[in-house]
């Protein structure tokens, strides 16, 4: 299934102008309060139900007759994860970008947290103080979330507590990256870390390291890879992950961006003032983001 948090247009019904859930089939969207009366209105909720409620929300989906949604055409997105109870994200999983960067690949992960203000959805706008930074730099990843809690999970087992996967765009201020020993800051400005606009249940995505994964900024292709190139799989950062904390259900995981950052090449591609980003992963969507400087 895909799921979406979507905002309706003001006089759309009780559930407009606040971000609410929905099941997005075609190029429709049916929010799931109205698929079924007292349903989750974010997906925290849904997941935190257990597979009772998510089959229960299946089965009023299936019901739902084409042209009794809201076109997708007409509705704003909010970040496919509202309320995560943590959004870790994951450096330097693909060598092309550890080495672009000049970054070391360790022997483990680099694991750091993102605040949960920098959270924000497909098509909206992320803007920054000139005064701040002067190189801020797109990121495409595959985003991952938990729906079971993992503890000392092995690799085998790890996949079992996914629910879903998501798009991220780790957006990263580069000149305060390299000024700090920590990527929390550079990495949590308001704004930069848009994930969406769909989250689609881990039963349609049997591989996660056989996907397509891309970056496009002002219409040039700069990152064009597989969740293949990874260093460590999904399933080996979770397993990592598990041993010394709980994942809790509904997780954000960022599993790293491949080699083509815009830092990196020759010549450089900093994010500018009306710059459009978008970044995807085939088989779960493409998340777009505009771009605002402020002076």
């Amino acid at each position: 299934m895909r799921f979406a948090h979507v905002i309706l247009p003001e006089g759309s019904g009780p559930a407009s102008g606040e971000p609410v859930l929905a099941v997005v089939q075609g190029d429709e969207a049916f929010p799931v309060p109205d698929l079924l009366p007292g349903g989750p209105r974010h997906l925290e909720q849904l997941i935190a139900g257990g597979d009772e409620l998510l089959a229960q929300v299946r089965d009023a989906a299936a019901e739902a007759a084409a042209g009794t949604g809201h076109p997708l055409s007409l509705v704003e997105y909010a970040s496919a994860s509202l309320n995560p109870p943590i959004v870790l994200a994951v450096g330097l999983n693909y060598a092309a970008h550890s080495g672009e960067l000049g970054l070391k690949t360790d022997s483990t992960p680099t694991v750091f947290v993102l605040w949960p203000n920098s959270l924000s959805g497909h098509q909206q706008t992320t803007s920054w103080p000139r005064d701040l930074t002067q190189f801020v730099d797109y990121e495409a990843e595959l985003g991952v979330i938990i729906g079971t809690a993992a503890k000392d999970v092995s690799a085998d087992d790890a996949l079992d507590h996914v629910w879903g996967y998501t798009v991220v765009n780790d957006i990263t201020a580069r000149d305060i990256q390299y000024s700090e020993a920590q990527w929390s800051r550079c990495k949590s400005f308001d704004g930069f870390t848009p994930s969406g606009p769909f989250v689609v249940t881990a039963d349609e995505i049997p591989d996660p390291q056989d996907l397509h994964i891309w970056a496009i900024v002002d219409g040039k292709t700069v990152q064009d890879a597989s969740t293949g190139q990874m260093i460590r799989s999904v399933a080996t950062l979770i397993s990592h992950l598990s041993t010394s904390v709980t994942l809790q259900p509904g997780t954000l995981i960022s599993t790293g961006s491949p080699g083509g950052a815009g830092y990196s090449r020759d010549p450089q591609i900093p994010l500018r003032d009306r710059s459009t980003v978008t970044v995807g992963v085939d088989g779960i969507g493409e998340l777009t983001t505009h771009c605002r400087i402020l002076d």
